[in-house]
């Protein structure tokens, strides 16, 4: 599979640096980062932040960068230069950099709420008097709430938003507390929950296939799909992270804030308007329709060895792996299984929803013609960087008689000029956070809702199956989907770019 190669963006000067798109101008902005020489700050914050101010998609922005560790601003522009090089998808040059490196200062939480505040004030100042605060919390569940406390006592949070990460509560009742907890300080409108897999183009694509094609709208339904699988396997394991996870386990960790959410939006209504209020209204109505997880539709699972990492208990029930069906008791949906899979340390790495169309009557084909025989007419999409669609179907072979062979309709993002206006998800959910867009986010109704829906299985979990490292996960999955079968591994391959 083709991995798209990263662009070099160098700009002579910064008043020659392009604006892609024609959008209302943002004011300033002061991004405070917590927990700001983290794995996620590398990997993906700290690039995105210096991309977007790079190709001035951003407005004029400076960041504050925060953590436990006691370094300087200098170290702190260091880390974020290495973090660029390893991990940026977009490569900017020297110059860019170094007009990044101008914007971002560092103090250490052992500063405290008098530290922070100088640092904001100083940031603030520099900015003008129309200057807004985006607090990203990059930190553990556990540590939202001192965080949120020290926000207060610093004085920080009018004229502010705030960015939590996932997961977003335990279970309904620690969800509850969480929410109320922020509300004391912040304004639901103030508070913007992050799902990065629907900041992916393709996620967002899913919007545009359904609302907007008079081929697609009419047979979203009951009707015409058999069943949906929404499959995102990694092989990553642990990563240094056992101590988060062994109190998390695949399904808080990827179900309710990822794959939920996903399903929400191949399954929600037409929106009254494509604006965040109303997108955020029909997928609640998702989530108000989900029947109540029954520990008899999910397969937990743990890869061999799991117990034997550092950090792990040595008789853990954490499972590494989760299949499940979820329904929804609504009148488009009501029938058709949803079939949710993610786990660690799996065979491949991907991220797809594949939407299975009820096959044709074969009544008029000649037995061994090949019709059927490699399941169901398929919509893929992939949530992928490139962006990618696929629909499947059958077609004649050439040659005598009648065989046919399945065959397949492709496109992505990277075959299209626009190729390099692809946003990385974190890149366009922080823009949207500064726009106070809230469209891609999760709402505390929306969230309360999935752990309701989750009290069966978390008060009655089956236990765990072992599946070897490198695999699908445990044999049952097979029974869980019976008679139908998990599109992955695929029975063909992606068709890559050609140069």
């Amino acid at each position: 599979m083709a991995e798209s190669r990263p662009q070099t963006i160098a700009y002579p000067s910064p008043g020659s640096r392009p604006h892609r798109y024609d959008l209302e101008p943002l004011a300033p902005h002061v991004i405070v980062l917590f927990g700001a020489t983290g794995d996620l700050a590398k990997r993906k914050l700290l690039p995105g932040l210096a991309y977007l101010e790079a190709s001035s998609l951003a407005p004029d922005i400076r960041v504050v960068g925060t953590a436990m560790e006691d370094i300087t601003s200098d170290d702190f522009r260091a880390l974020a230069r290495s973090a660029l090089d390893s991990f940026g998808t977009h490569k900017i040059d020297d110059e860019a950099f170094g007009r990044f490196a101008e914007r971002i200062t560092y103090v250490p939480q052992g500063a405290g709420p008098e530290g922070l505040t100088t640092a904001v004030k100083t940031a603030e100042a520099l900015l003008g008097p129309d200057v807004r605060r985006l607090h990203y919390l990059s930190v553990p569940p556990k540590a939202a709430q001192s965080v949120i406390t020290m926000l207060r006592q610093a004085d920080l949070v009018d004229n502010a938003r705030v960015v939590m990460e996932k997961p977003f509560g335990d279970d309904l009742a620690s969800a509850v507390k969480l929410n109320d907890f922020v509300h004391e300080a912040f304004d639901e409108a103030q508070i913007f929950r992050i799902d990065h897999f629907l900041g992916k183009e393709a996620a967002q694509n899913i919007l545009a296939f359904r609302f907007a094609n008079g081929l697609f709208e009419p047979i979203w339904n009951r009707n015409f799909i058999d069943h949906v699988q929404i499959d995102i396997p990694e092989t990553l394991g642990l990563d240094l992270r056992a101590n988060f996870y062994e109190s998390t386990g695949a399904y808080k960790d990827m179900v309710v804030t990822h794959l939920l959410q996903v399903l929400a939006f191949v399954a929600m209504e037409p929106p009254t308007a494509l604006e965040p209020r109303a997108i955020s209204e029909e997928k609640n109505k998702v989530f108000r329709s989900m029947l109540p997880i029954n520990p008899d539709d999910v397969v937990r699972g743990q890869y061999g060895g799991y117990r034997e990492e550092d950090g792990v208990a040595r008789d853990s029930d954490t499972e590494t792996f989760i299949a499940l069906k979820v329904g929804i008791d609504n009148w488009r949906w009501a029938g058709v299984p949803f079939y949710l899979r993610t786990g660690k340390r799996m065979a491949e790495g991907m991220r797809i929803i594949s939407i299975a169309f009820r096959q044709a009557p074969r009544t008029m084909f000649p037995p061994g013609s090949g019709v059927g025989s490699s399941g169901p007419d398929h919509l893929t999409f992939d949530l992928a960087e490139d962006s990618r669609v696929s629909l499947s179907y059958y077609g004649k072979r050439p040659g005598p008689g009648m065989r046919l062979e399945k065959l397949s309709m492709q496109f992505s993002t990277q075959e299209t000029d626009r190729a390099g206006d692809v946003l990385e998800a974190y890149e366009r959910l922080i823009l949207d956070a500064m726009r106070g867009d809230h469209t891609l986010f999760t709402t505390a109704e929306g969230i309360e809702s999935l752990w309701e829906r989750s009290a069966p299985l978390l008060e009655d979990q089956p236990p765990v199956k072992s599946y070897a490292p490198g695999t699908w996960g445990p044999n049952a999955i097979h029974q869980l989907i019976a008679p139908n079968a998990w599109r992955l591994p695929f029975e063909r391959a992606w068709r890559s770019r050609k140069d």
